[in-house]
């Protein structure tokens, strides 16, 4: 899974083919992603996704339909959404979105399957990536979306945690204690100033519709030197839990 992962991040560029989904194609992904979830016929390969192991739909390579990479831990019950809407620009969330899918028993992994610069998923709604999510949403999961920054942006803070356009709840704050328990500098930004790096025009959190939502920005050191680390604090967490 992490060679595929890879060589699918690595695809992406400002260059690669993309086009948007229509609305007849967005209204097909609802239905057949929803029906893959539920282990029912789905047609997802009329999307151009080519399905694994009744667990991993991965996009069709080469062309315009760059809509994404998405994965189902089938050994429990769904429980939660690991998001990485920006693999190859945010570096290394790629890699920190799948440790975590690896951690969480019935976690599901959305990866976006564009450059920022062709698809921002994270801002737009016409994407087969928000409407993967937002129907697992309205299924009661909760979310945790993974984005990096600068060092220089945010010197001062390593993590800066927020629920986008939401309300903090408690699994925010779980997250907040368990990243300072092990040695983070963490911005809440619900409380503190964080330069633009709160979300607050995510879409994703915009339609999450009262499921908890997690945004999660990374400095680049610790998307080099620390991933495992966050990835335990999160794990610790329990994000699936409100």
């Amino acid at each position: 899974m992490e060679s595929l992962l890879r060589s699918f991040t690595a695809a992406q560029s400002t260059r690669q083919p993309y086009r948007h989904p229509t609305a007849a194609e967005l209204e097909t992904a609802g239905t057949g992603f929803a029906a893959f979830l539920d282990r029912a016929p789905h047609h997802l390969d009329d999307l151009g996704f080519s399905v694994h192991d009744d667990a991993l739909a991965v996009q069709e390579p080469g062309t315009g339909r760059a809509w994404g990479l998405y994965a189902i831990d089938r050994s429990a019950p769904p429980s939660l959404v690991v998001e990485v809407p920006h693999p190859s620009s945010d570096l290394r969330t790629d890699l920190i979105g799948l440790a975590l899918f690896r951690q969480v028993p019935g976690a599901v992994l959305a990866v976006a399957g564009a450059h920022r610069r062709r698809e921002d998923p994270a801002h737009d709604t016409r994407t087969v990536f928000h409407v993967v999510t937002t129907l697992l949403a309205r299924r009661g999961l909760p979310q945790v979306q993974l984005h990096g920054f600068k060092d220089r942006t945010l010197p001062e803070a390593d993590v800066v945690l927020s629920a986008g356009a939401a309300e903090a709840g408690d699994a925010a704050r779980r997250a907040a204690d368990r990243l300072k328990a092990a040695g983070f500098r963490v911005r809440r930004a619900w409380a503190e100033p964080c330069r633009g790096l709160a979300g607050t025009t995510n879409v994703q959190s915009q339609a999450a519709g009262g499921t908890p939502f997690l945004h999660v920005e990374l400095n680049r050191t610790v998307r080099e030197t620390r991933r495992d680390d966050v990835v335990r604090a999160l794990a610790e967490a329990d994000l699936r839990k409100p």
